[in-house]
């Protein structure tokens, strides 16, 4: 006989009808589990399908067992959990570099500049190219360099630690590496992938090849971008920073003078909420979607640093910073333009 608050005594049409109340029974029936299992438990509804709803009803699952069971999930935690789930819907084009901004090495380049460009880009790894970034050679590694120098340099250790070079002319044996040192000498090989590529199939590629670096390649063969394994990481915990990163500047900075200081990739659409006006065409069959494509389709054609395009609204777009091929950096004059107040300014008011 069942007895009252005997959980084996269910009503089989309730549970049909009422999916929660399954959900429930099992977060006041089931012993408590680790959170990291409980977590794990929902992540196996999005790696290995699910019917529709399931997840959700898991992660209220979750999430009420972590209530009731005292275990808060700090802010960090929780957007992390989020960001791991929003993971499997990425591309591997949604976390790429893009082409104008990656920083690469020219097969036939010599010592002294393969050594500056590592100064210079601040990357441990760099994609080798031959000619143009559409002929992909490989990569190298900053630590493939440094074991190389070490090697052709004649460095020792002391007992005491002290690295200090060998027998002969220090002048002469730098001469000698710079002649004989070729990039394809420590040249390692880069994982290629299209853009379509899912985030997370990318991620385990790299794990799988402990490759950590990747060319993004479209349809025509073409370089479309770059994907590191930082890349990835950072879609889930968020910007990793090293010694060497500097602080980002936001896409648009409003200035004391009113002016706004803006990087070409800017959104269009990020700028008209700022200024309140609209700056896009309405017959425009494909309209661009940053500051640098708009700019390019009033001109037809790449500016010069120092040029000042002048758009119909009165608004003009002084480069500040560009190169034969793209523009970089760019100062908005709104001019007579309506400027809607910041989120600053209408706090202090």
């Amino acid at each position: 006989m069942a007895l009252a608050g005997d959980p084996s005594h269910r009503d089989p049409a309730a549970d049909k009808s009422d999916p929660s109340s399954t959900q429930a029974d099992v977060a006041q029936t089931t012993p408590a589990q680790p959170l990291t299992q409980r977590l794990a438990r929902a992540w196996r509804y999005v790696v290995g399908g699910s019917e529709p709803g399931s997840l959700e009803a898991s992660l209220d699952a979750v999430l009420g067992e972590d209530r009731e069971g005292g275990l808060q999930l700090s802010k960090a935690e929780q957007d992390m959990f989020v960001n791991l789930l929003g993971f499997n819907e990425l591309r591997t084009e949604d976390v790429m570099v893009p082409r104008p901004d990656i920083v690469a090495v020219e097969e036939g380049a010599t010592l002294d500049e393969l050594i500056a460009t590592f100064q210079e880009a601040n990357h441990s790894r760099l994609p080798v190219y031959r000619e143009t970034l559409d002929d992909p050679r490989g990569m190298v590694h900053i630590k493939d360099l440094l074991g190389w120098i070490a090697a052709h340099h004649g460095l020792s250790s002391t007992p005491d630690g002290e690295t200090k070079a060998g027998e002969g002319d220090a002048a002469a044996s730098e001469v000698d590496q710079s002649r004989s040192f070729a990039v394809s000498t420590i040249r390692r090989d880069l994982i290629y992938v299209p853009p379509s590529m899912p985030a997370i199939d990318l991620l385990l590629k790299m794990q799988a090849s402990r490759q950590h670096m990747a060319l993004v390649i479209d349809e025509y063969g073409g370089t479309d971008g770059l994907v590191t394994i930082e890349d990835l990481v950072e879609e889930i915990v968020g910007e990793i920073e090293d010694e060497h990163d500097e602080e980002e500047r936001p896409d648009l900075e409003r200035l004391e003078d009113g002016r706004i200081d803006a990087i070409a990739r800017a959104e269009i659409e990020e700028l008209e909420q700022m200024l309140g006006i609209g700056l896009l065409s309405e017959d425009s069959e494909d309209p661009p979607d940053t500051l640098g494509g708009l700019i390019f389709e009033l001109l037809g054609r790449v500016p010069q640093r120092g040029e000042v395009v002048v758009h119909d609204s009165g608004i003009e777009f002084e480069i500040t910073d560009a190169d034969p091929r793209r523009i970089k950096r760019l100062m908005v004059h709104p001019a007579s333009a309506a400027i809607l107040p910041s989120p600053e300014d209408e706090a202090v008011e």
